[in-house]
């Protein structure tokens, strides 16, 4: 017992009048050991069949950051007062650092905030559809300052908080998971109207991955320039690929129009030559 008690007793270094111990290196990792567990068991209650069940993984996911965000605080606050340092004379100490180091990270700070209020709001889940200055991302994770998004060529990117907050972003999966595409088609003066929407309300309803109990409609939009305007309705669940379905339905499109020989026009301009006279 005495040499245990030695070897916990023996300083480390020493600084300012104030000696680390090993002792007070254990108690540090005890300290850290036992948030590692208790996060584990909290995120097995979560995930555990009950009355928690109900919520969506998004919904699990936030509450679960929320816990561990403020049980990391708690136990940084214990490991400090573990090795003799006051916390709070630690940040009144380092007040004046504080705000120096505030008016430098800014938009830090800034994107902090805007992850919590992710997090408390949950007006973005983990699995939404997001759509952000053009580019459409499926959330994959919600952190205190950024987020992490997949896009549709799998690129995995890092999505600032305050860009989701302070933008204007579509939610695609916020209310529901049916939503209506549209595909638009011009064909030539002269075409067959009712055979054209037949054609197009067809090759949508063939795909495989659009809902038939949904819309499926096609429409005579406008008299082009050059063309007769035609748009199609579909309803799909498949968010994330609707760019490849709408692919695969043009593609449809174009063979029946072949089929049927339906002619898609391209712009054609007339120029009158003014020859001046002598």
């Amino acid at each position: 017992m005495e040499a245990l008690k030695t070897i916990l007793e023996f300083q480390i270094f020493q600084f300012a009048g104030h000696s680390l111990t090993v002792f007070e290196l254990v108690n540090v990792f005890i300290i850290f050991i036992i948030t590692r567990f208790f996060l584990w068991l909290i995120k097995k209650a979560l995930n555990r069949k009950g009355k928690f069940n109900q919520l969506d993984q998004g919904s699990l996911f936030a509450l679960f950051q929320l816990i561990k965000y403020i049980v990391w605080i708690i136990a940084l606050a214990l490991m400090f007062e573990a090795i003799g340092i006051e916390v709070t004379l630690l940040l009144a100490g380092s007040a004046a650092l504080l705000v120096g180091v505030g008016l430098g990270l800014q938009q830090t700070f800034n994107d902090v905030l805007s992850g919590i209020i992710l997090l408390f709001e949950q007006s973005v889940k983990v699995g939404d559809i997001l759509d952000i200055d053009g580019d459409v991302v499926k959330i994959q994770e919600i952190g205190l300052r950024a987020s992490k998004g997949l896009t549709r060529t799998d690129i995995s990117i890092m999505i600032p908080n305050s860009m989701i907050t302070n933008s204007k972003v579509v939610n695609w999966s916020h209310q529901t998971k049916k939503t209506i595409f549209t595909i638009d088609v011009g064909v030539a003066y002269g075409s067959d109207v009712d055979l054209v929407v037949k054609i197009l309300e067809e090759s949508a309803a063939a795909h495989p991955d659009v809902l038939k109990k949904g819309v499926i409609q096609a429409r005579f939009t406008n008299f082009g320039n050059s063309s007769l305007d035609f748009q199609v309705l579909f309803c799909s669940v498949k968010i994330f690929l609707i760019e490849k379905i709408k692919s695969d339905i043009r593609i449809t499109i174009n063979k029946k129009f072949i089929e049927n020989n339906v002619t898609i026009p391209f712009p054609q301009m007339d120029v009158h030559i003014k020859s001046k006279e002598k």
